[in-house]
């Protein structure tokens, strides 16, 4: 179990605190929802998390194979929904492996990805779309 803290700001500001860590991080509202827009959102950091997951799983595979991932990208378009609720619509992601991976090694890496535990988590309930480059 890992434990993180927030606490309110003011001015739709959240500060938070990794426990195991203590690493922080702030959240902002985003401009379209009365925020400053300042720091990740806390749908931004939802789509952050299915990005770094990926790349996090992907590593883990990569390194269990002795593959070089350095320099593999992902990118994510995070589209809400325009009528209420609120909520996210849309996660849209482009990986791109590194050149020098063969077909056995980019099947196998893609497989990790569209089955890294955010996705899995998020999958029920937001559409996703994940792109391989």
């Amino acid at each position: 179990m890992t434990i993180i803290s927030s606490v309110y700001e003011g001015q739709l500001r959240c500060q938070s605190s990794h426990g195991p860590s203590g690493s922080a991080l702030e959240t902002d509202a985003p401009t379209d929802n009365q925020g400053r827009g300042e720091r990740f959102s806390p749908t931004d950091l939802v789509a952050t998390a299915l990005n770094t997951c990926i790349l996090t799983i992907m590593g883990i595979v990569a390194e269990r194979h002795g593959w070089d991932l350095r320099g593999c990208t992902a990118r994510v378009e995070k589209t809400m929904t325009s009528e209420a609720p609120r909520k996210i619509a849309l996660l849209e992601v482009w990986i791109e492996l590194p050149p020098q991976l063969d077909a056995k090694a980019r099947k196998i890496l893609e497989k990790a990805g569209e089955n890294c535990p955010v996705k899995l988590s998020l999958e029920a309930s937001v559409a996703m779309r994940l792109h391989w480059l």
